[in-house]
């Protein structure tokens, strides 16, 4: 099963968009893999496996919205 939130998941219109700059952006397929990472941890604290505390929490899901609101950026340049 998937992380819930992957990227294609909050912009499922886009999946040819998001693969397209994926191969022709490094900047861009950096902030992929920087958003799923933070992701996982993200869903992983969901889970609490392991467990963190509420702010850490609260600081990834920050980071996450803000790689969501860059690769978004990007995605609405081209």
């Amino acid at each position: 099963m998937a992380t819930p939130h992957a990227i294609h998941e909050e912009f499922p219109d886009d999946a040819v968009k998001i693969h397209e700059l994926k191969l022709s952006d490094a900047h861009f397929a950096r902030l992929l893999d920087d958003y799923d990472q933070v992701n996982d941890k993200v869903h992983s604290a969901v889970t609490y496996n392991p467990p963190i505390t509420d702010d850490a929490e609260k600081e990834l899901r920050h980071k996450r919205a803000h790689l969501k609101d860059e690769i978004a950026a990007i995605m609405s340049r081209n």
